[in-house]
């Protein structure tokens, strides 16, 4: 019954064709704002399902590293130990150091040199990011590097036709005194092989080698590594995966998902949308002041359906909850046409990307963009709250609307 006079109420032709126009009024504010947040949200889901497959691209699903300096020794048996982990798929061993390149004769740069042995494109994808030359880290007989673009243009290394090799310099171990800057410091050659573009970060600062060169150089033995990549099997979550070696390895040994490898990323992303949340919702707070005058209006027009009500035993609680449900309409219709204009404008752009991006630097033409489920169903939760809210004062008043029947 209380839907149908909500209902009734909302359609009826009113006395004041003003009143008609505020309550359109307000469904057209709901689902403008509707949309927009849904918009917004999904281009943010976009960006972030965008640097998540980049970095998925570096980063492993799960890397193993030590508590406490620079380097770990895991034996023949661990990492048979390791591999037989149910979820693991591959892995690889890994070295990185800071080192200073110099290209011929030109400017030194420091740079992140990544030693990683051949199972590395199967844990990480930079294969499948080279954009010039092609990805070899050599043998015994040339070592060979694999630079990020930013960087390579740096050192102005012109990796599909130059010979010229890189000079690498890495800082000794365990050396306890020096007389000259020299001897602190072990040095090799690399041949520049191919280059990769994958991100900034990692474009301008890392350097892939073979690890036999950086155990070589820095003087480590067989078994110590800097890290131990490991890609997880398909549907395997890396939580679990993680939680497995641990109880295989100990504490002795730190082990992060790929999203604690780059939580601080991960954590702006987060903050950046809630943010935009927070922002949408109070304009569509104030957008909302558009119903509390509509459905004031409305219980000044209803008055006397109100008094008729009183008189034939309605309880004052029925006559809020009548009007509560006419703002609970107003807010729900804005809502679903700002579905629909959210849902058909997210899938065109996704399909022909209406909205570009300025500049030719970016990975993709236009703006990305991801509807999720959990989205539409925050934004309806927060439109119900609005309603709500902003028809309780009105919805009270005419609950409390004071009966005066006259006798004729």
């Amino acid at each position: 019954m209380i839907w149908q006079f909500a209902s009734r109420y909302f359609r009826a032709k009113k006395s004041t064709n003003a009143i008609n126009i505020i309550a359109w009024v307000s469904v057209s504010a709901i689902a403008v704002g509707v949309a927009a947040l849904i918009i917004i949200l999904s281009v943010f889901n976009g960006f972030e399902g965008l640097v998540k497959s980049l970095y998925s691209s570096f980063y492993p699903s799960v890397k193993v590293s030590p508590v406490t300096g620079k380097s770990l020794h895991l034996t023949p048996a661990q990492l048979k130990q390791i591999a037989g982990v149910k979820g693991v798929a591959h892995m690889t061993e890994v070295i990185e150091e800071k080192a200073v390149l110099r290209y011929g004769d030109g400017d030194q740069t420091i740079a992140i040199l990544k030693g990683v042995d051949s199972n590395y494109n199967k844990v990480a994808a930079v294969d499948k990011s080279i954009v010039r030359g092609h990805f070899d880290t050599g043998d015994d007989l040339a070592y060979r590097a694999v630079l990020g673009l930013e960087l390579e243009m740096a050192l102005g290394v012109d990796v599909e036709k130059s010979l010229v090799p890189l000079t690498v310099y890495l800082p000794r171990r365990n050396i306890t005194s020096v007389t000259t800057p020299e001897e602190a410091l072990g040095s090799g050659i690399l041949y520049p092989s191919g280059s990769f573009a994958i991100q900034q970060d990692f474009n301008s600062k890392y350097v892939i080698t073979h690890i036999a060169f950086m155990r070589g150089v820095l003087g480590m033995a067989p078994d110590e590594m800097s890290a131990l990549e490991i890609g997880a099997r398909p549907g395997v979550n890396d939580n679990d995966l993680k939680a497995s070696l641990q109880q295989l390895l100990g504490k002795g040994y730190e082990i992060q998902t790929r999203y604690e490898q780059n939580q601080a990323l991960y954590a702006i992303m987060q903050t950046e949308k809630w943010a935009v949340y927070v922002i949408m919702s109070f304009i569509m707070v104030i957008a909302a002041f558009n119903m509390i005058g509509s459905l004031y209006m409305l219980v000044m027009e209803k008055q006397k359906d109100i008094t008729i009500l009183k008189a034939m035993g309605a309880r004052n609680s029925l006559i809020t909850r009548i009007f509560l449900t006419e703002g609970l309409i107003i807010a729900g219709i804005g809502t679903l046409i700002g579905f629909t204009i959210s849902i058909v404008f997210c899938v065109l752009q996704d399909k022909y990307g209406l909205i570009k991006l300025e500049g030719q630097s970016f990975l993709v033409p236009a703006y990305p963009v991801s509807m999720h489920l959990a989205d539409f169903v925050l934004v309806s939760i927060t439109i119900i709250v609005i309603g709500l809210a902003a028809s309780w004062y009105p919805a009270r008043r005419a609950g409390r609307q004071h009966v005066a029947l006259k006798a004729t």
